[in-house]
Parts: C-alpha cells; structure tokens; sequence
C-alpha cells in the first residue's frame, strides 16, 4: 500500500502548525481537532499500523522472511515498501493450473533431454500434483515475499522435495515461464467467452423465432426510418456476435505459439528441445524468436481488442433495451426476474441489468487502453511494466463473460408488446421509401422519385395524415404517374411484402436467415 505524505510534522511540539491541509482520507478526519498533537501523533502511527495490516491478506500470515530465489548477488533484502510494491502474488495467483501445466511439460521434456534424471522427474511431477491439490483445496500458503505465482510454487515445491526441485528452473526464466502461463490462460479464456457468446446467439434466436411476422419501426438517426421484421433486428445482433466470436479465435491460432524456453531473452546453450513442450502444451509450434517471445503482448492486446468490441455491441442492444422499455417506447416489457425497484418509488420497474452492461462496457474499453499505453513505451525485451498486463486481462474476462450472461437472462426474459407496437407502426411515414421504388418501377430516375415522394410527405405533414391515407386524386396532383397500383406499396405490411434483396428484411428472406441460424448454431426445431 502506498501512502500520501503527512499532512503532520514529526514533532512532539505543540506549538508546530499543521503543515497541509490534505488529509489520509483512511483516518478519521476529526483527528485534526485533537487538542494534543502527542496524541495525534500517536493516533496516526496506530492508524498507519492498521492500514498496514490491512493490506495483508488474511491467508498471508508474515512467516520469518526468506532469501529470494534470485537473492545470490544482493548483500540486504528489499524493504517492506518494496515488496508490498512489486508483488503480484495477489492477483496473479489465478495462473497456477497454467503455471503447474507448464512447469510438468519442462520438466518431462528436461529428463528427455538428459538435463535431469527421470528420478527427478518423477519427484517433480508427484510434487506438482500434491501443490495443486494443496490450492484447490484452499490449503495452500501463498507469501508475498515469494512475489509471485511462479516463486511460490518453486518455492513450495523446494520445501516439499528438496534438490530436485532446484533443477526445475534449468533453461528457463520467469520471462518465459510467464509469457506461457499467461498465453495458456488466454487460451482456456477464449474458449469460456466463445461458449457464452453461442449461448447468447441461441437466445436471441429463439427470441426471434417466437417472434414471427412482428414488424417494428427500423431507425437511422434515431428517427423513423423504414419498417423492419423484429426477426431481422435480432438477427442483426447475432452477426455481431458471430464476428466477435471469429475475432477471438482468430486472436486464439495466433497466441497459440509457445514462448517456453526462450529464457530471459537470448535462449540457452542447454540441449532443450522446445518442439516437445509446445506439444506437450497444445501450442502449434515454439516461438521462433526467443526476444518477441518473451516481450510480446500482441495476443492480450487482440483478446481485450476483441473483449472491447463484444462490450461495445453489447452496450448498443442495451441502451436499445433500455429505450425500448421506457414509457415512451414501451416495446418491451422485461420480467420481474430481470428488473430491480426503486428505494424511493414504488412503481419504478428498472432494467437495470442492461444498464450496468452499458455501464461496465467502459470498463472493458478502459482495459484496452491501458494495454496499449502500458506497451507503448517499451523497448525490447522484457520489462518489468508487463506485470501490470494481468489485471486488466482479468478484469476485462470477468466482465465480458458476465455482461454475456446477463444479456442472455434478459433475453430469455422479456416480451414485445406487440400491440403497443402496432399502433406505433403507422407514424413516422415508414413507406416513403417503397413508395420512391414504386415510382422507379414506373420508369422515373430515382432522384425525380425521391423529390415526388418528398412533396407527398409534405402532403402528409400538412393534413396530419400518413401515405396510404391520401387519396389517388391527391397522389396524382403532385404527379400524373400515379396509378391505382400504388396502394400495393403503401403501409407497413406492403412495404415489407415488397423487400426481396439478399439480406433484406423480406419475409422470405428473414425467414431463411433463421432457418440458417439455427442449424448453424444446433437449435432444435
């Protein structure tokens, strides 16, 4: 933890002023009143006690400290300050599956090379096992004098089996032990984010398979565009969602290559073979240069990248939900199940899950940005900087995987109220456009056809009346070419009947987008 200067000089004087007027806002503010400043002083040391014991968890018990596994050149420790500062035990203890993974295929791969007896080996790998079992069970000690993932588990695996174990580090560094750990925990991340992204489309498909034949307002602008099958609006959101999901594996075959055994930087002079731990790790291949293999963050920066997008489409549905269930839209009514109350109003039905999903998408797009500034500066190779690339990994995981969640419950929860938004439907002249293709079809050029059709919503705007409710006498004072026939174009359920581009909201061609989304994504019928 680190703290703000005192606000108070280190005297026992009661005659020293106060020096600042800011505050530590964790101590109790009226201490600036304390008549004695003896005993203010004393107060704050014992504040400044308490923080500090704060900090520690409370599974993090302060053993007699202990030489650093890299301590051999150093002549005195670091201070309590120090490495308070630079651990990353505290978080980056959620790697040590990853870390196990990959400390047994060094080690199998170090007796195949003849760099340790298979003795060794053997005692590594039952060591390994009982330390994981330790964690899973909620056993296990981790120190922050230990640092970090890495040198506690070595650490602990020193104490459970001795001198074999201090022959696991041979041609291996923590920069490449890291980078491995970090790649194989990314990889396992894509394939969770991936599942929760099908089991999102498949609720919007279903949503919209329950929704046949419902026409709703399409917007561009945010204003009354054209008329739209809801079906075709969710499917929109379930493209998104299959590119986001194409984004991430993409990010996966090119994270999928195995930095272990670069080293620290230049690789080692050791007979390693790093082709059997790519492969005992799932990799496609080793890391062809050992310098990028330990100094890349290419592949965190894709996943939040893609992580980013995913928050950014799913904020844009849910400010949409939002809308649409306000009082104003009322297209939708959410379920019980998926809204919150009011402390103050009693009648207040909030939906607010999909607020906090627009909400937490700053969260997710923060995480990018510090990514990238975090890299910008650093030259090659590894630089102690990349410590801090875990947690905003982390937090960007966690975030999206609930934010997919929750828009999956909300979709499985809400309904369309399709006669709110029937009687909506004729405002706004939402046939403008087919009326202008009408008149293409009549032989106009389109530009003539849009300036015809702009003087009939004129018309319209004028009377207080919708297209389809100006009579054929009226139509054919702006222009003679109007026919009986151009009542087929007018009205929402025209205009949609009239749509047969591919891709378009047509019926039939709605119809066949779901139809190929549930096959495409296993549903039953």
């Amino acid at each position: 933890m680190v703290f703000a200067p005192s606000p108070f000089r280190s005297t026992s004087s009661a005659t020293h002023s106060i020096q600042s007027p800011k505050l530590l806002s964790t101590i109790d503010h009226r201490l600036i009143f304390s008549v004695s400043f003896d005993s203010l002083n004393k107060r704050r040391s014992a504040a400044m006690e308490v923080l500090c014991c704060a900090s520690q968890p409370k599974n993090m018990a302060a053993p007699p400290k202990e030489a650093k596994l890299w301590g051999g050149r150093f002549e005195e420790g670091v201070t309590d300050a120090v490495e308070r500062f630079t651990e990353s035990i505290s978080f980056d203890k959620v790697l040590y599956k990853h870390d196990i993974m990959g400390s047994r295929a060094h080690a199998s791969m170090l007796a195949k090379q003849g760099l340790i007896s298979f003795s060794d080996r053997d005692s590594i790998l039952e060591g390994l096992d009982q330390i994981q079992a330790r964690i899973e069970r909620g056993e296990f000690e981790w120190r922050t004098d230990r640092e970090d993932v890495h040198m506690n588990i070595e650490a602990a695996l020193t104490d459970l089996i001795g001198e074999p174990a201090k022959k696991l580090h041979t041609a291996r560094s923590r920069n490449d032990q890291v980078s491995t750990d970090f790649r194989l925990w990314c990889r396992d991340a894509i394939d969770m984010i991936v599942a929760r992204i099908k089991h999102f489309q498949i609720a919007m498909v279903k949503l919209a398979k329950t929704n046949e034949g419902v026409i709703v307002p399409g917007y561009t602008h945010l204003q009354r565009a054209q008329p739209v099958l809801l079906q075709h609006h969710l499917l929109a959101y379930v493209e998104q969602l299959d590119r986001d999901a194409g984004r991430l594996l993409d990010c996966r075959v090119r994270l999928n290559f195995c930095p272990l055994g670069a080293c620290a930087l230049a690789g080692t002079g050791l007979p390693i073979d790093r082709f059997m731990t790519s492969d005992a790790l799932g990799f496609t291949a080793p890391m062809r240069n050992s310098m990028d293999a330990v100094s890349d963050r290419d592949f965190v920066l894709e996943l939040l990248s893609a992580n980013a997008i995913i928050a950014m489409h799913l904020s844009r549905l849910g400010e949409e939900w939002v809308l649409w269930a306000s009082e104003e839209f009322g297209f939708i009514t959410p379920s019980d199940s998926v809204s919150t109350g009011s402390s103050i109003m009693p009648q207040k039905k909030n939906p607010d899950p999909m607020e906090l999903v627009r909400g937490k998408s700053a969260r997710v797009l923060g995480d990018l940005v510090t990514l990238q500034v975090l890299c910008k500066g650093l030259p090659l190779a590894y630089n102690r900087d990349l410590q801090e690339d875990k947690e905003p990994v982390f937090d960007s995981v966690k975030t999206i995987m609930g934010m997919l969640e929750v828009s999956s419950e909300f979709a499985n929860n809400i309904t369309y109220n399709k006669d709110r938004i029937n009687k909506a439907l004729p405002a706004g002249h939402l046939d403008a456009t087919t009326l202008a293709d009408y008149l293409v079809h009549k032989g106009i050029p389109f530009r003539t056809s849009h300036d015809i059709v702009g003087r009939a919503v004129a018309l319209c705007v004028y009377k207080k009346c919708e297209l389809q409710e100006l009579s054929l006498d009226e139509l054919r004072t702006i222009n003679t070419v109007f026919e009986k026939d151009v009542y087929e174009y007018l009205g929402v359920q025209n205009s949609i009947n009239k749509f047969t581009s591919y891709g378009s909201t047509g019926s039939e061609c709605v119809a066949a987008q779901l139809d190929f989304w549930i096959t495409r994504l296993g549903i039953d019928q």
